[in-house]
């Protein structure tokens, strides 16, 4: 703001500005003297740039961390700058520490700058810290530091050990010491499953949550990997998790497996009923749909031997496996083979081989005598053209060829050609 004497009598002018407020007062002075003229300017419409004032930023930090507070100024008229805590105590001023708290540190200190740094922050940290500057008027700057509550590891209840296949499983799971409130996610292996909405329970500056999960269970669920994962911003690498491996009891699927495929009459043999459950099958129960087991067959466990097979074993044979939970069943029809029959079977498979081998040798060898019949015609023919071709008596050599096939030419003609 430029101010003029109207009689340029050498009296200098000048505005002050008001600490209120963007107010100027014009002060005129000269030699000797100095006046205060009355009008007040309220400066509007544009920004007044204040160098000397302070500049902060906000920060947030996890519990445990450790955060830095920075204030700068553009210029500096050798006043000092300061931080002080939520409770105004000072904490640094310039380069000197004004608090005994060793987890305060100063990290650079100029006319400019001052920043400190707090370690191993917790949650009575957080709050509005301020930065001032010592001129006429003081100058101040707030920076808000937000602490997190870093969630703690998720605990899972309620598991009662193995559960029978078709029963519910019903879990929950909890983490506390979270803030802003953490966030819970179960998981079956690497498949997400859904849970109940989180419940908040606030504690002091903390909150615990509470998630829980209730789904029916079935073999295919034996031994799955049940996970209680908690995330949160405060977390920054991974989410923390607990896991909870769970047993599914089921009733045995039974099948019998045979020794062979072929069973032939006067041999030995046997059969095996497999069952699987859990836990495994340890009572297996043998029977023949038609009367009694065999008087030669023997059951040994989830085997039953036949010490000699015979047509008279033939039948539809039962098993039976329990494990405790429950039982499985399965059958299998024994058709036991006549080992004559095998062998003529196998006789005629034989014959009918060499059939077919003869057949095809005997194609081979018409096929080789065509082959030979033609290429001796071949080359007998080009022999009796290069020799009508090579006679002096010949005219041509087709004259040639056609003399010696059509026997019009003498013997003596008939044996040039053909020597």
């Amino acid at each position: 703001i430029v101010a003029q004497s109207p009689n340029n009598l050498g009296v200098n002018h000048h505005c002050e500005e008001h600490a209120e407020g963007n107010y100027f007062t014009c002060v005129g002075s000269g030699p000797g003297y100095s006046s205060v003229l009355s009008a007040q300017f309220l400066c509007s419409g544009f920004a007044v740039e204040d160098q000397f004032q302070p500049v902060t930023s906000d920060e947030t930090v996890a519990v445990g961390g450790t955060v830095t507070l920075t204030c700068r100024v553009q210029d500096n008229d050798n006043s000092s700058l300061q931080w002080s805590n939520t409770a105004q105590q000072t904490l640094y001023f310039g380069e000197k520490r004004a608090l005994r708290d060793h987890r305060i540190q100063l990290v650079q200190s100029t006319p400019t700058e001052l920043s400190i740094s707090i370690a191993n922050v917790n949650l009575s940290d957080e709050g509005e810290y301020t930065c001032s500057i010592f001129t006429m008027p003081v100058r101040t700057a707030k920076a808000t530091v937000t602490v997190l509550g870093v969630p703690q590891r998720p605990v899972i209840k309620g598991y009662p050990g193995p559960i029978v296949e078709g029963g519910t499983l019903e879990l929950s799971c909890h983490s506390s010491g979270s803030k802003p409130p953490a966030r819970l996610r179960w998981f079956k292996g690497a498949e997400q499953i859904p849970g109940r909405p989180d419940v908040v329970d606030p504690e002091g500056k903390t909150f615990t949550v509470m998630s829980s999960i209730n789904y029916t269970v079935s073999r295919e669920d034996n031994d799955a990997i049940i996970s209680c994962s908690v995330g949160h911003e405060s977390l920054q690498t991974s989410d923390k998790s607990m896991e909870q491996r769970i047993q599914v009891l089921y009733k045995p699927s039974v099948r019998i497996q045979p020794e062979s495929d072929l069973p032939r009459e006067g041999e030995k043999f046997f059969l095996q009923c497999v069952g699987l459950g859990n836990p495994e099958p340890s009572v297996f129960k043998w029977e023949r749909k038609e009367g009694e087991l065999p008087l030669l067959s023997k059951q040994d466990g989830s085997y039953l031997y036949f010490e000699l097979l015979n047509k008279s074993d033939n039948g539809l044979y039962h098993c039976e496996a329990d494990n405790g939970i429950g039982k499985g069943e399965a059958e299998y029809q024994l058709s036991v083979l006549d080992p004559t029959a095998m062998s003529t079977s196998s006789g005629i498979d034989h014959a009918v081989i060499g059939g077919v081998v003869a057949v095809i040798v005997f194609i081979l060898l018409c096929l080789l005598i065509v082959l030979g019949r033609y290429l001796i015609r071949a080359l007998a023919g080009t022999y009796l053209t290069h020799e009508a071709k090579g006679s002096d008596d010949a005219p041509d050599a087709d004259t040639a060829i056609i003399n010696a096939e059509g026997g019009q030419s003498g013997a003596e003609d008939k044996k040039e050609y053909f020597i």
